[in-house]
């Protein structure tokens, strides 16, 4: 097996274990910015200790340290809406919206590096959106849900491509740590504002019972300390657009492992999963157009030396 096909697979397995993590935010009893406030606290705790333990770098320069921080808050933003539209929609609608995460990139990417934007990659985004409202027909009723879950997914493809410029700098567990207390921090500060606007009669559930503890160390080392720290590594040899394009199978895995966790509550129309197969094409065809033209440039090359 190459290493380029390696890194492939670990990043299937990567969206696996994402697409568990909307099947754990139903499974938890507290509401969504509870959830990342003690997801990213425990997260923040077991990278600290890690790097302690394995004598790693922890320590960053000022400027460093205070972008990490700050995309940190983006990925907290990104979960509360993540969970958020899990819990007025289903598990489902929510993975689908996050299939525009593909699209957001095909634009962000080229601008933060100043590159030309790739014409494929805008139609395997657009594919992906045709997915998404054929998803949106049938389903109008999650409306709302579908909505919270693509701001969400902006949010995804912004912090994934400024990760990919961190990590070819910095060891990829320091740059989660603080990551991880950076959406924590920000979750604290929403909290305010959260009990006074937002949660239902001003209450923050500040105790999660014995089984919210047990899901709550599961999301946070599993699916957060393990399956983000190895998509920051692997954005040393994968592009942003591609992580991006392969998370679009997060809706795939996710809404299986939902109709076995869920049954019934999970089962929706044909035109949703119609929808989430136009999704699949735009993921399985990206590194197949991808490979023809690196091939097409090689021989152009050629050609001309």
């Amino acid at each position: 097996m190459s290493s380029q096909v390696k890194h492939y697979v670990q990043l299937h397995f990567v969206v696996l274990i994402w697409g568990f993590t909307a099947i754990l935010g139903l499974l938890i009893s507290i509401p969504s910015v509870e959830i990342v406030l003690y997801r990213t606290l425990i997260a923040s705790l077991a990278l600290l200790l890690l790097l302690y333990v394995s004598k790693k770098p922890i320590a960053l320069d000022k400027r460093t340290a205070t972008k990490l921080l700050l995309t940190g808050g983006l990925i907290g933003a990104h979960w509360i809406l993540f969970f958020g539209a899990a819990r007025v929609s289903t598990a489902s609608v929510c993975l689908a919206g996050m299939a525009t995460s593909s699209l957001w990139t095909s634009f962000i990417e080229p601008f933060f590096y100043r590159k030309k934007i790739r014409f494929y990659e805008v139609a395997l985004g657009v594919l992906a959106i045709i997915g998404l409202y054929i998803i949106f027909r049938f389903e109008f009723n999650h409306a709302l849900g579908l909505f919270m879950a693509i701001a969400s997914a902006f949010l995804a493809s912004l912090f994934t491509v400024i990760n990919s410029k961190f990590t070819k700098q910095h060891y990829h567990y320091t740059i989660t740590f603080y990551e991880m207390a950076g959406a924590f921090l920000f979750t604290l500060l929403f909290i305010p504002f959260y009990a006074s606007y937002i949660s239902e009669g001003g209450i923050v559930y500040w105790l999660p019972s014995s089984m919210d503890w047990m899901y709550l160390m599961i999301l946070a080392v599993v699916c957060t300390v393990y399956a983000y720290s190895a998509s920051v590594e692997l954005m040393r040899n994968v592009s942003a657009f591609a992580v991006n394009l392969t998370t679009n199978m997060e809706p795939v895995y996710g809404i299986v492992m939902a109709l076995i966790f869920f049954g019934d509550k999970e089962e929706m129309t044909e035109g949703f999963y119609v929808g989430t197969l136009i999704i699949l094409v735009s993921v399985l065809a990206y590194p197949l157009i991808k490979r023809f033209m690196r091939r097409k440039a090689a021989r152009a090359e050629l050609s001309h030396s």
